[in-house]
């Protein structure tokens, strides 16, 4: 795990923000053995494949993202915007599986 020692751990627990499950993530999960993450905007893909290697001692073998504007939306009677979000997808290596339900498998 030489990724994980270039960056500092403290920063890498906040790079991932979220999981997304979602049908897409499922699906995409599914069929590509893939995870979608929502993540730190200024993360980059060495920090987000060291960062899930780190938390979820698994071996990640590519990581893609996505950049997602946020939609304009109306709140009550003004025009807002929701925030800007980077989605990460994460390919594991064969045999790797990350359980987000907490039962043990």
């Amino acid at each position: 795990m030489s990724a994980t020692q270039k960056f500092d751990e403290g920063y890498l627990a906040t790079v991932l923000v979220a999981p997304i499950i979602s049908e897409k993530a499922t699906r995409v999960g599914e069929k590509n053995n893939q995870v979608m993450f929502k993540v730190l905007r200024s993360a980059t893909k060495p920090q987000i494949k060291a960062a899930v290697e780190l938390m979820f001692k698994v071996e990640v073998a590519s990581v893609q993202t996505a950049n997602q504007k946020g939609k304009v939306k109306r709140f009550g009677g003004r025009v807002g915007r929701r925030d800007h979000v980077k989605k990460a997808f994460v390919a594991l290596k064969p045999g790797q599986e990350l359980n987000f339900s907490g039962e043990a498998a």
